[in-house]
């Protein structure tokens, strides 16, 4: 089962022009809702006119070489270790989840791609790695959903209780443990597969189509963000943003944390 192409096995029934033609549909939907998000929200003019002010306000100045190595740590630390959480349990359940998210994206696109419909044998490797960016993705997404959230983990809400905000991990969740589980009866001969089939394009339909509204576009604004951070730290630009705990009041007191922390 683990080495056997779920989407050659589909194209049984479902020709691989048609899975081609709607995981580009998909591509498009990212890109364009990702578009919408940028302008509806006027991400860009916001994110290059503060970028602007970090110039303007700085207190040193930052040649070509400082710039890239910051934006390498940027890359490195932020973006691919996702160094932004200090929570060590939810670090590790957000690498779980993205790089599950990233070898199963890979493979789906290579296997419909490359072998739904051609006489060529699928390559082992290909699905043995799009489950395991499936289970990558169930065990990260269901840890964080079930143990990790702060309004579950500490605020004691049901873990049942949905927002708008769930909209990506929900539905990033249920097309992946959908996926898996029409697989793994496909290649077992079930007729439940078909069922299974239907909720697995259902809920990657919803992934994908629901961008503007989702977390989905976060991704790609998280890495500009952390740049601009590091850039702000390093020139000393000036924020609008309480003191850290750490530092002296304007008094010159120890703030120091709350007794109840």
């Amino acid at each position: 089962m683990l080495t056997d192409n779920p989407y050659a096995e589909l194209s049984a029934i479902i020709p691989g022009a048609f899975m081609q033609a709607y995981v580009a549909a998909m591509i498009l939907c990212v890109a364009g809702g990702t578009l919408f998000d940028i302008v509806h929200k006027r991400s860009a003019s916001y994110f290059f006119r503060n970028w602007r002010n970090v110039q303007d306000s700085g207190n040193r100045s930052l040649d070509i070489g400082q710039v890239i190595a910051l934006g390498t740590k940027a890359l490195l630390i932020d973006a691919l270790a996702s160094g932004e959480f200090c929570n060590v349990r939810r670090r590790i359940a957000h690498l779980m989840g993205m790089y599950g998210f990233l070898i199963y994206a890979v493979t789906t696109f290579v296997m419909v791609f490359g072998y739904s419909d051609s006489s060529a044998a699928t390559p082992a490797i290909l699905p043995m790695l799009w489950y395991l960016g499936g289970l990558l993705v169930c065990m990260g997404g269901y840890w964080f959903w079930f143990f990790i959230r702060v309004d579950v983990a500490a605020e004691g809400h049901s873990p049942f209780r949905l927002v708008r905000a769930d909209l990506f991990v929900v539905s990033l969740l249920l097309s992946n443990t959908a996926g898996l589980i029409w697989a793994g009866l496909q290649s077992a001969g079930s007729s439940w597969s078909l069922v299974f089939l239907a909720v697995y394009l259902a809920a990657t339909t919803l992934l994908f189509v629901s961008v503007p509204w989702s977390k989905f576009s976060h991704m790609f604004y998280k890495p500009a963000a952390a740049f601009q951070k590091r850039i702000e730290d390093a020139n000393g630009t000036r924020r609008n943003l309480p003191q850290p705990a750490d530092e002296p009041d304007i008094f010159g007191r120890e703030r120091g944390l709350p007794r109840n922390f």
